[in-house]
């Protein structure tokens, strides 16, 4: 048994792709993002009066997290409604038939039903029913990442005209927790398909460990953490090991890449990882949300990737690396194309960040079900 207990599983998913050296009228058909859409709640709560409830200093958290605020999913809001919102702004922008995604996949940490797909609600409500592949993802904060992997393999297997991957969370935190200061809620979509794509996915690479930082039990309320475990064995490692993995399959530096995206699970966690590949700070900002949103769970990185895309231009390069607890990270090398010069995205993750309403704890606590009742 002890052996058990003490293995270490170490596992690469390597898909090894031609990295294609652009020219400014290259047209080929490739596989990757058509189109892509965002949620975020309209409701805030500052982290100074989370602090103030349980008789912390407000500026030690801000300073130490480099969270501000978080949205917060509202009475009404689930990870199903949060994800319906980002598929229906990334189908009206792409302005394809919803009939035509023939592969859903929901990753978050929040679904709302333990045996029930989110993803079977989502494809009818924007729909897409009946469709062909429609499933939920696990894998904690990675869980939409692995959703663009699956659709990605199986537009290219010709399986799929499109496929819809999506993050959503509305985070669960216990109160009084470190996690409460970060843990936010908000959704992305992007529709994976080989026409009019405004960024080819010119290749993917995965590294994941049995790392234990971060578990949720069957039936437990709230999560529980490792505390500075998280850390150096856990995040640093699997975002690294993912980042160095991807750049020795395609030759790529970092130098070749105009911005990179990496998991936000607070701001220091993305500033620090980017200090140890020598990534400027200029190439990591466009896409940082996590300090005026929290920690989106699984739609963490996809965020701040659309945050980028919504000013990236044509022949720019984005590296975007998330991670799952558990362990594990999806890095993708993406190249814009000249379709984003006529894709506006309306609002922009920007104007979303931008549009919101602040709430006292009590209510809060109230949204996300933290009071109980005999």
């Amino acid at each position: 048994m002890s052996n058990i207990v003490e293995a270490k599983f170490d596992f690469c998913l390597n898909r090894r792709l031609r990295v294609f050296k652009p020219t400014e009228n290259s047209l080929l058909m490739t596989t990757g993002i058509v189109s892509y859409g965002v949620y975020i709640p309209r409701l805030r709560i500052q982290i100074s009066e989370i602090a103030k409830v349980w008789g912390k200093n407000p500026k030690e958290i801000v300073d130490s997290l480099g969270v501000r605020e978080k949205a917060v999913a509202a009475w009404d809001e689930d990870a199903v409604t949060l994800a319906v919102e980002a598929a229906r702004y990334a189908i009206s922008r792409a302005g394809i038939d919803p009939r035509d995604i023939n592969a859903i996949f929901v990753g978050s940490e929040s679904h709302p039903y333990a045996v029930k797909p989110t993803a079977s609600i989502v494809a009818e409500a924007i729909g897409a029913t009946p469709c062909s592949t429609a499933s939920d993802t696990e894998f904690a904060c990675k869980a939409g990442t692995v959703g663009i992997q699956i659709c990605l393999g199986l537009v290219e297997a010709g399986l799929a005209k499109y496929g819809l991957a999506i993050g959503s969370d509305t985070a669960q935190s216990k109160p009084g927790d470190v996690l409460e200061y970060t843990a936010g809620s908000g959704a992305a979509a992007y529709i994976i398909g080989k026409e009019n794509v405004i960024a080819e996915i010119e290749d993917t690479f995965s590294y994941t460990t049995d790392t234990p930082d971060f578990w949720r039990r069957d039936g437990s309320e709230f999560p529980v953490h490792g505390a500075r475990f998280t850390g150096e064995p856990a995040y640093f490692k699997h975002v690294i090991g993912a980042t160095k993995g991807l750049l020795e399959n395609t030759g790529l530096g970092i130098d070749d890449f105009d911005y990179v995206v990496f998991h936000q699970p607070n701001l220091k966690f993305p500033l620090r990882v980017a200090k140890l590949l020598g990534i400027p700070l200029e190439k990591l900002e466009p896409g940082l949300v996590v300090g005026e949103i929290g920690n989106t769970y699984s739609a963490s990185s996809l965020i701040g990737l659309a945050a980028v895309l919504d000013q990236a231009k044509p022949n720019q390069r984005i590296l975007l690396v998330s991670y799952g607890s558990g362990a594990g990270s999806d890095a993708f090398a993406i190249r814009v194309t000249g379709a984003n010069r006529k894709f506006k995205p309306n609002p922009t993750v920007r104007q979303m960040i931008e549009e919101k309403r602040y709430i006292d704890y009590a209510t809060y606590a109230r949204f996300r079900g933290k009071l109980k009742g005999g």
